[in-house]
């Protein structure tokens, strides 16, 4: 099966499992959905990921989400820049997600960051998705 928006369908997975309160989730493995992960691990939004592989070129990334008491820690995640539209900013125009308490995972030729660390490198790029 083809997916337009590989990202979007990851961030949708995550949304939904903890709708539904699951500890796990699973999603297709790509370089980019394990970069997002990797800033999503490393800003404390999930409790770890691993990579999955089956043979025949296939693996799966499985996603251990994070609670604190009883409550999802992500209680908003959204898409960005999708593929009919691209968003991409400047340094200077980093949006602040809920006045600094979420983060923006941005795109940058110097790899997938979140807005703090690329105001920090003073570079700017693809606004991927908004987390809160």
């Amino acid at each position: 099966m083809s997916l337009s928006d590989p990202l979007g369908d990851m961030l949708t997975r995550i949304r939904n499992a903890y709708g539904r309160r699951k500890t796990k989730v699973s999603t297709p493995a790509s370089r980019l959905r394990a970069r997002v992960l990797d800033v999503l691990k490393a800003e404390g939004y999930i409790r770890d990921y691993s990579q999955i592989d089956f043979g025949d070129g296939k693996s799966e990334i499985e996603i251990e989400l994070k609670y604190f008491d009883g409550a999802p820690v992500i209680r908003d995640i959204s898409r960005v820049s999708k593929p009919g539209r691209r968003v991409y900013v400047s340094v200077k125009s980093i949006p602040q997600v809920a006045n600094g308490l979420g983060i923006s995972i941005l795109s940058t030729p110097k790899g997938v960051m979140a807005d703090h660390e690329a105001r920090e490198q003073n570079v700017g790029g693809e606004v991927l998705c908004q987390i809160f």
